[in-house]
């Protein structure tokens, strides 16, 4: 079960009886599943799970941007399975850009399905030279009477080739930058955009690349204003960095579970591990970790969910320093577990292979402190005159 101690005051009951019901779910549901042994396993088991998900109800507080339920739900699939908590996330990205921005027809034709888990979406924005720098995108979007046809090569796309749909973004004004970037539902099915390969990594994730070569589509596809994408795709990940924190503080707590109860039950020199203050001092260090986490997390959500129009400091404070922690965290309990930490089949070795994307994805560690520092100096500027 979740440890809603930390950040109770953040919560409310029925996010308390929410909790209860993810952890339930996550424990019997995604917790007993073995990990992939490739990838395409890891493709079939991605559907798998998120058909799971939406038949419990775990995508639900997606549609209803409850943002505190979003982050109970993450952090508690989070610590069952590294997976289904990818496949969470990127539901999450495809589906919000349509619900905060999209026509009515494609908010009724796609989001309802996705919602249940019976749609899988997808999120194409980075580029073999565009991942942070998101204004550098090459993708072009040329509108040709009531169309649009886009070009482009997408990399680093999770549920590349297994989606049913991607939001696309793509430049439709190349000489204005950022503000020439917009965004567009284009369905798999869509005569020039295909599937150019699998991307592996350390960890079981259906990542690849998507190739656009004369990609036609309605202009009634397009999601809000022309020249409006690149706001559009920083939207949602300024309101759901916070469940990446949440991602983080799950794998966290399943491997500060894992170590104590080794360390209680593993003899060394006549005594448990836990018996040392060596290991002592690390679990102390995992638990003010995490309860730091916690706090930072729940704080940035229950800001968003109380009216706050933007949490951008909040958020990138939320997801650096937990992902970092979780880290942390993660690589102790390794060194508690000795051997058995590095075993692949152990829960705690494959929480190291995946904990380390979070650091990257969604915005990297060093991108959060450049936001947080950019929003210190400009009220130090405002204060100044």
């Amino acid at each position: 079960m979740l440890d809603l101690r930390p950040v109770r005051a953040f919560l409310d009951s029925e996010h308390e009886a929410w909790a209860c019901t993810a952890a339930k779910f996550a424990s019997a549901e995604l917790a007993r599943r073995p990990e992939p042994v490739d990838d395409d396993a890891g493709r079939i088991e991605a559907r798998d799970v998120l058909s799971a998900m939406g038949a419990a109800g775990l995508l639900d507080p997606i549609g209803t941007l409850d943002l505190r339920a979003c982050c109970l739900a993450r952090e508690a699939i989070a610590a069952a399975s590294p997976l289904a908590d990818a496949v969470w996330a990127l539901q999450g990205l495809g589906i919000t850009p349509l619900l905060l921005a999209g026509s009515d027809r494609l908010r009724e034709q796609w989001a309802p399905g996705a919602l249940a888990g019976e749609i899988m979406s997808a999120f194409a924005m980075t580029e073999p030279d565009a991942g942070s720098d998101v204004a550098s995108m090459k993708t072009r979007a040329v509108r040709d009477g009531d169309d649009y046809v886009l070009d482009g090569h997408k990399w680093l796309i999770s549920n590349a080739g297994i989606a049913d749909y991607y939001v696309v973004f793509a430049s439709t004004d190349p000489e204005a930058g950022s503000r020439g970037i917009s965004a567009f539902l284009v369905p798999a099915e869509t005569e020039g955009l295909t599937f150019a390969g699998a991307q592996g990594m350390s960890a079981p994730h259906p990542l690849g690349e998507l190739q656009l070569t004369g990609c036609r589509g309605s202009a009634t596809n397009r999601i809000g204003e022309e020249g409006r994408g690149f706001m559009l795709g920083m939207a949602p990940l300024d309101q759901l960095r916070p469940t990446v924190g949440a991602a983080a503080c799950g794998m966290a707590q399943r491997a500060t579970d894992e170590a104590l109860a080794h360390a209680m039950g593993r003899e060394q020199f006549g005594k448990p591990l836990s018996d040392f203050q060596i290991i002592q001092d690390k679990l102390g260090r995992m638990a003010i970790d995490l309860t730091a986490s916690r706090m930072l997390v729940y704080r940035a959500a229950y800001e968003k969910d109380q009216g706050a129009d933007r949490i951008t400091v909040e958020a990138a404070m939320a997801k650096a320093f937990s992902t970092e922690a979780a880290q942390r965290i993660i690589d102790d309990a390794v060194q508690i577990l000795g051997g058995r930490g590095v075993l692949a089949e152990h829960p705690v070795d494959r929480l190291y292979r995946s904990v380390r994307a979070l650091r990257i994805y969604e915005g990297t560690t060093e991108i959060q402190h450049l936001i947080i520092a950019g929003a210190m100096v400009a009220e130090a500027k405002a204060a100044n005159g």
